[in-house]
C-alpha cells in the first residue's frame, strides 16, 4: 500500500508521535509510508524520510482550504492514511481526497470519516503523549515496538551549528549551557526571563558556561534580558536558525534549560541533559521522555490549569527560583 502519515501540528508532539510511525513502518515494511506534515514540522523529517515522501501540507482555515488540501493528496492517490492529528478537518481532508482507509482517533466527533477507528481510554492516570499514540497504533490492532525519540544530525548540521556559536563569540572550548525561554503555547508556560537572566549568571560565574539563547524571532525581547544580565556576552540566536540548525547548536550543549516546549524534546532526542521548567502543564503528559533529565515543577492548588495566560499569580513558575535551577544544571556537568 501506499500511506500517508498525517504528523501533528506540534514540534514536541510530532517528536513524541515518532515512536508510533516507526512501528507503523516495522508493521507494513514492504509499504511506502509518506509523511504530510506542516511547513513548522517537516524540517524534523529531514534525513530522517527521503524527499520524495516527505511534503508540507497546511491546516485548513476555511471551505475551499478543505479542497485544496484534498487535491493536494488526491494527486498522490493514497490507499490508507494515519491520523495523528486528533481534528475533526484532518479527517474531512483525508475523506475528501478520497483515501480508502482512513486511521486515527474518535475525536471532535469524527468517527463517521474514519474507516478503522479507536476510543481514546478514559484513565485515572494522566497517560504520556508518547504512549497515546503508541495506543493508537495498538488500537488499530498492530504491533507496537520499544519507545524510543531520536533524532540525527548530520556532520555539516553538527558544523554548522558550531560555526553560528563561534561567529555569535562564544569560546568553544567552555562547555555550553543553552537557554530556550520561549514557549509557544503562550506567557503561561514561560519561566519569568529574569530568573533566566540570573540563572545565565550563576552559571557563568559559577561554573564559566558559555550561554546561548534559543528561540523564535519573537523570543528575542527575552534574549535581551538574559544579555544584560551576564558580564561575558552570551549569543542570542533567537530567530537566527532553523530548525535543522538549531539541531546542530543543540548538539554542541552540555545542557539545555527550557519551558515546556518543542525544543526541549528535540534536545531529548538527541540525548543533551535537559533541565525542564514546568509550570501549568503536567510532566506526566509531556515531560522529556528520555533520560538525561531533570523536571522542576512546584505543586500548586491551581495546577495544572493548561491555560495560555495565568490569570493569577503565576504561582507555579514563580516559585522555582534560579538557584534551585542552577544546582539541578549543576548535576549534568
Amino acid at each position: 500500500m501506499k500511506i500517508v502519515v498525517r504528523t501533528p501540528n506540534w514540534i514536541g508532539d510530532t517528536l513524541m508521535a515518532l515512536p508510533a510511525i516507526e512501528s507503523l513502518r516495522r508493521n507494513f515494511p514492504a509499504d511506502e509510508i509518506w509523511i504530510a506534515a506542516p511547513a513548522w514540522v517537516r524540517e524534523i523529517f529531514a534525513g530522517e524520510v527521503s524527499s520524495e515522501r516527505l511534503w508540507t501540507i497546511d491546516s485548513p482555515q476555511r471551505g475551499k482550504d478543505f479542497f485544496a488540501a484534498a487535491a493536494k493528496l488526491r494527486a498522490h492517490a493514497f490507499e490508507a492514511g494515519l491520523l495523528l492529528t486528533n481534528s475533526f478537518g484532518s479527517a474531512a481532508v483525508f475523506t475528501l481526497a478520497g483515501i480508502p482507509e482512513r486511521w486515527g482517533y474518535t475525536r471532535e466527533g469524527r468517527g463517521l470519516l474514519l474507516t478503522k477507528k479507536v476510543r481514546a481510554r478514559r484513565r485515572d492516570e494522566p497517560l504520556h503523549m508518547v504512549r497515546y499514540y503508541l495506543d493508537l497504533i495498538a488500537g488499530l490492532g498492530w504491533k507496537t515496538y520499544p519507545a524510543e525519540i531520536r533524532l540525527t544530525v548530520t556532520p555539516s548540521e553538527k558544523a554548522r551549528g558550531r560555526d553560528l556559536l563561534t561567529a555569535a563569540g562564544l569560546d568553544p572550548g567552555r562547555p555550553l549551557a543553552i537557554l530556550n525561554p520561549g514557549a509557544s503555547f503562550g506567557p503561561a508556560k514561560r519561566w519569568p526571563a529574569d530568573r533566566f537572566a540570573a540563572l545565565a549568571r550563576i552559571l557563568q560565574e559559577r561554573h564559566g558556561l558559555e550561554i546561548a539563547v534559543t528561540g523564535g524571532a519573537e523570543d528575542r525581547p527575552l534574549a535581551q534580558i538574559v544579555q544584560s544580565a551576564v558580564s561575558r556576552p552570551a549569543a542570542d540566536l533567537t530567530g537566527r536558525t532553523n530548525l535543522r540548525e538549531l539541531l546542530g547548536v543543540i548538539r554542541s550543549a552540555a545542557v539545555f534549560v527550557t519551558n515546556d516546549t518543542g525544543p526541549m524534546h528535540m534536545a531529548n532526542a538527541l540525548r543533551v541533559p535537559v533541565v525542564a521548567v514546568f509550570g501549568p502543564t503536567d510532566p506526566a503528559v509531556t515531560a522529556p521522555y528520555h533520560e538525561p533529565r531533570t523536571i522542576l515543577k512546584k505543586d500548586v492548588v491551581c495546577w495544572p490549569c493548561l491555560y495560555r495566560q495565568c490569570p493569577y499569580d503565576h504561582r507555579c513558575l514563580m516559585s522555582i527560583t534560579a538557584e534551585e535551577t542552577a544546582e539541578a544544571v549543576a548535576r549534568f556537568l
